[in-house]
């Protein structure tokens, strides 16, 4: 989070990450699609119309006084780009895994687990992170209790879940404020904000 006291501003990243073919790029779109920006959100695309680099966007609150600033990001799902992964991930506040919950993709999405932690080591729990189980339409899913008991989701006091089908935009406006909601309680605690009521 960067507290600007001159222009009365606070930004926030939030970075869609998980394996490819997840809908994280769907994702982003939906919930840009919800605030009426859609036309707001850039996308560096390969030939083939695949995230190249990564989809980003702003979405901007005002209240009387301060402006929150919301500057949300897109990884990479494609492997041949994993080197711009770390990258995006630099200086972010909250993450929404987007994994796809179909059965035959469940070690895909495992793997793309390992490889986000591996990012952060021992600091992960500190960073407030929603899994989306995506693609909830589809038949043939993998039980989400069983990817939360492997990923040992209960010790980590900053995350939650949420089931999302991204194409419809089901979920996806949920996953964005409950990640929101967790940066914004960090942040309260450690008091570089307060909470005013």
């Amino acid at each position: 989070m960067i507290i600007d006291h001159c222009d009365k501003t606070l930004s926030i990243k939030i970075v869609y990450f998980g394996p490819a073919y997840s809908g994280k790029t769907t994702s982003i779109k939906s919930l840009f699609s919800h605030f009426g920006k859609v036309d707001a959100l850039q996308s560096i695309e390969s030939t083939v119309k695949r995230t190249l680099f990564f989809d980003y966007g702003t979405v901007t609150f005002q209240n009387e006084e301060w402006r929150l600033k919301l500057h949300i990001y897109t990884t990479t799902g494609q492997d041949f780009y994993l080197i711009t992964r770390p990258i995006t991930l630099r200086a972010v506040d909250g993450i929404i895994f987007v994994l796809d919950s179909q059965e035959e993709v469940y070690e895909r999405n495992l793997t793309s687990w390992n490889e986000l932690i591996s990012y952060f080591q021992d600091c992960i729990d500190d960073i407030p992170l929603i899994i989306a189980f995506n693609k909830q339409d589809l038949p043939d899913k993998f039980s989400p209790q069983d990817f939360l008991r492997e990923i040992n989701y209960k010790k980590n006091r900053n995350m939650d879940s949420r089931f999302t089908i991204a194409v419809s935009g089901e979920g996806i406006l949920d996953c964005f404020e409950d990640v929101l909601r967790l940066i914004l309680r960090k942040f309260c605690k450690h008091r570089l904000v307060s909470a005013i009521n």
